[in-house]
């Protein structure tokens, strides 16, 4: 699948938002990956705004982490 590269910028700036806001304690291997991962999908199926990307990850990160440890 092809991004414009404005829409690549917003999934960069809902990465780093989401990452920014992931306690220490569960900045676990992986997560980031799997954080950007997540919001590759949920921009594949559609959802190009910053906040959809960002509440979109944000909402599975305890799962994330769950399957990372």
């Amino acid at each position: 699948m092809q991004y414009s590269s404005e829409l690549i910028a917003t999934m960069r700036q809902a990465l780093e938002t989401v990452m920014a806001g992931v306690p220490a304690h569960q900045s676990v291997f992986g997560l980031k990956a799997a954080v950007a991962e997540c919001i590759l999908k949920a921009a594949a199926h559609g959802q190009t705004s910053y906040d959809g990307l960002v509440t979109t990850a944000s909402d599975q990160i305890q799962a994330i982490v769950a399957m990372l440890t």
